[in-house]
């Protein structure tokens, strides 16, 4: 593993360095402290929150899109974009209305159709708007302030559907975006959110930049997460790509950026030994860890491929790859919701416990596989990833594979997954990532959970059993059934080999004391953060 080559190069760089030859516009006096500084995951190498579904995206598209609702930190959805609601007693009919006098970032006011638009689009790639739109009778704008959602039968889950937190977000486009093919790319970033993006300074690979959105008006309540109001503090923010974790840490501890979403654990016992820096768990939901199998290709077409890698898989090894040597960081998991929450289950996850090459072995050589290189693109930009994909080239040769591994970036990794082909033809056969431990807790807002073939998330698993038991969840009517009906789901995903969860683990941000308003949550929550 290379997880500390991070540390060889670029030590004592700073921002300059980072970003030379951009033409970046000089700060006035006194404007840096209108000016927030923050160094991402990973690169914002595409816009567009609906094709594409990496967190670095969502992020970034929280805080030029807005959404009709929010869930705030108890995970409850609250009105953002919507004034009301109305629902008809048998559930069947869902009557919105827009908060008076909203506008997008060209001037233009938010209307019903730019919000009929943008659900219809969003509602194609995510997995409750494909639930919704599969029982939908018409989905229409009665006026310039009204949308009407009418239903075959009733969806209790709609408010969380429309402010669910993961990715993709309900986002609010104006109408002559989202008409654009819900898997091609918009070519135009326009919202209503309380930053517009200014598309002239973004520069892929080091910079993009959010300027504060004059005519934004906020709710009056408490921000909390995607609810409430969202106050902007500070005029601008630039988003800079360092992915030399040393280097980004030097231009933190020297005042050169004001907060750092993910710095590694080997450079935490420093930060916190600056007085000047701050650094605390940036979600205490945590994140689980993903080994994403193509279950269209070969050789994980085949189960006992699958089950292969997943019973010779030590989670020890990954997550000290990703948090080090901090046992409290981490928990290993046979299963695939958040540890620690109600619906937490292992039933039927013996096999994530077994930890044994030896049989991995057997059972590789009974399966399919013919020898051809496992082609395993792997994003080298973003530490959590490069951190799995390290331990992971160890274990899949240790196994009996063929290696072709394509060390990349997290952009090229957000597009190539989305290739259906063989790996020859663009395609690949795994990727790792991760997924935000609130995403985690139920199958409602779980997009890799799906198991609905083509219109799953990337890696396109098929498993009746899995889709059966997450409908038997949505149906429950009380904790009880519920829990059984996600033991049900966890057996058949473990059947199925749905996909390797790597282990549980908790993460760090840093930022720097005269920054103020950082909270904890699944994702930088930049309203409410000023800096003096």
């Amino acid at each position: 593993m290379h997880r500390r080559s991070f540390l060889r190069t670029g030590a004592g760089l700073g921002i300059v360095a980072a970003t030379a030859g951009l033409s970046a516009p000089a700060l006035a006096q006194g404007a840096a402290a209108k000016t927030l500084r923050f160094v991402p995951q990973a690169n914002l190498a595409n816009f567009d929150p609906i094709w594409g579904t990496q967190y670095v995206v969502r992020n970034a598209a929280t805080l030029v899109w807005d959404t009709l609702y929010g869930v705030d930190s108890k995970l409850q959805p609250q009105r953002q974009m919507a004034e009301s609601e109305e629902v008809t007693p048998d559930g069947l009919v869902w009557t919105f209305r827009l908060r008076e006098g909203l506008k997008f970032h060209d001037g233009a006011p938010v209307l019903a159709r730019d919000v009929v638009a943008s659900l219809n689009r969003w509602a194609v790639r995510d997995p409750m708007g494909q639930m919704i739109r599969a029982q939908q009778n018409e989905l229409v704008a009665v006026d310039d302030r009204t949308i009407r959602w009418s239903l075959k039968k009733p969806y209790p889950k709609m408010l969380l559907a429309l402010g669910k937190v993961n990715a993709p977000c309900s986002f609010i486009m104006p109408e002559r975006i989202a008409k654009t093919d819900p898997f091609d790319q918009i070519k135009e970033y326009v919202g209503s959110g309380p930053y517009r993006f200014v598309r002239e300074e973004w520069v892929p690979g080091a910079r993009a930049v959010f300027a504060k959105f004059a005519d934004y008006r906020p709710r009056q309540e408490p921000g909390s997460w995607l609810a409430g109001g969202k106050q902007a503090l500070v005029d601008r923010i630039e988003w800079i790509v360092m992915p030399d974790a040393a280097t980004a840490s030097s231009a933190l501890q020297n005042g050169e950026i004001d907060w750092w979403e993910s710095p590694i654990s080997d450079l935490i016992p420093m930060l916190k030994a600056n007085r000047n820096v701050m650094v605390d768990i940036a979600d205490p939901l945590g994140n689980i860890g993903n080994f994403r199998f193509n279950h269209t290709q070969p050789p994980f077409d085949d189960v006992k491929v699958r089950h292969a890698v997943m019973m010779a898989m030590n989670q020890e090894d990954y997550m000290k790859a990703i948090v080090g040597d901090d046992d409290s960081l981490w928990k290993p998991m046979a299963g695939y919701f958040t540890p620690g929450t109600p619906l937490y289950t292992e039933a039927g996850g013996e096999i994530l416990k077994m930890r044994n090459i030896e049989a991995a072995r057997k059972l590789l050589a009974s399966s399919s596989y013919d020898g051809r290189p496992v082609t395993c693109i792997v994003a080298q930009d973003q530490p959590i990833t490069k951190a799995q994909g390290d331990v992971t080239a160890d274990l899949l040769q240790r196994i009996g594979f063929k290696l072709d591994f394509v060390a990349t970036d997290w952009g090229t990794v957000g597009a190539r997954r989305a290739v259906k082909g063989p790996p020859g033809q663009g395609g690949w056969n795994m990727f790792h990532t991760w997924h935000a431990g609130g995403d985690c807790i139920n199958p409602a807002a779980y997009t890799p959970i799906r198991a609905n073939g083509d219109a799953a998330w990337f890696g396109w698993p098929k498993s009746d059993a899995v889709e059966a038991a997450r409908d038997a969840w949505f149906a429950a009517p009380d904790f009880a059934a519920e829990k059984a009906a996600i033991d049900k789901l966890n057996i058949a995903a473990v059947e199925a080999g749905l996909y390797a969860p790597t282990g549980f683990f908790l993460s760090y941000q840093a930022w720097r004391r005269n920054v103020s308003g950082v909270v904890q949550a699944p994702f930088p929550v930049f309203w409410g953060v000023s800096k003096a």
